[in-house]
């Protein structure tokens, strides 16, 4: 199975920065044209862009949207958006816009019959994003922690129509210190849904390890990067070719 790699545009105040666990304190600006930086990401050979409104992932709402629009019209290879997405009308919204694929975080969590409705109205257009503070799911832009287990949250809406769970470790977001591929795995073995990997990746080599595991764990879809390739440690060239 070929893994999807998806580099990650983080949005914060109309800017693509990078926090660590996702402490909106501590963001590194990378760039302050999101469009631009997302015709690098598709330039250098990505299939996908992930982007998260992170004012919006916060305020409950959108809040970076043109900032979103400005990509949407930079590129022509697939987007998917999460961040402040808690309603019907902002899904359509958002999709009629020209978003491939919305992810539902906090909405996941609180709002099930949400994922539900839109999983059945939207095919294949809808994922859910479980953050995670060790195995608990995080919410409002991880200011909260529920009494969800990730793995609880995942076999809930497993058949609700979704087309993917990315699943973060929050300790590891933007810390460079490796996926948790036994977690993402164990969720993994856990449901049929294809699971994307978040949160942590350093080098080539957990591009590797992913794909190993992938081997063994067919759902394992592919990873999100964001400051491994903001900061130069991974090669996108070297890393497409891995997968």
């Amino acid at each position: 199975m070929k893994l999807t790699l998806y580099p990650a545009i983080d949005l914060k105040d109309g800017a693509c920065v990078r926090l660590r666990r996702g402490d909106m304190d501590q963001a590194t600006i990378y760039a302050d044209d999101p469009g631009e930086q997302a015709k690098i990401w598709e330039r250098v050979g990505f299939s996908w862009i992930h982007v998260v409104d992170l004012n919006g992932a916060f305020a409950g709402k959108p809040v970076n949207a043109a900032a979103v629009h400005a990509i949407l019209a930079s590129v022509s290879v697939p987007v998917q958006l999460g961040g402040g997405i808690r309603d019907m009308a902002t899904i359509e919204a958002w999709l009629e816009a020209g978003i491939a694929r919305v992810i539902l975080g906090s909405a996941a969590a609180k709002n099930p019959a949400l994922v539900r409705e839109a999983g059945a109205k939207f095919p294949g257009r809808i994922a859910v994003g479980i953050d995670a503070h060790g195995s608990m799911v995080a919410t409002e832009g991880w200011a909260e922690t529920s009494t969800l287990t990730a793995a609880d949250l995942a076999l809930r809406l497993e058949d609700a129509g979704i087309s993917a769970i990315i699943y973060t470790d929050i300790a590891r977001d933007g810390m460079l210190t490796g996926l948790n591929l036994d977690e993402t795995a164990g969720l993994a073995a856990r449901v049929s849904v294809p699971i994307i990997a978040s949160g942590g990746v350093a080098g080539i080599a957990d591009i590797l390890a992913l794909k190993d595991a992938a081997s063994r764990r067919k759902n394992l879809a592919g990873a999100i990067i964001g400051r491994a390739l903001y900061d130069g440690r991974l090669d996108p060239a070297a890393a497409l070719a891995a997968c």
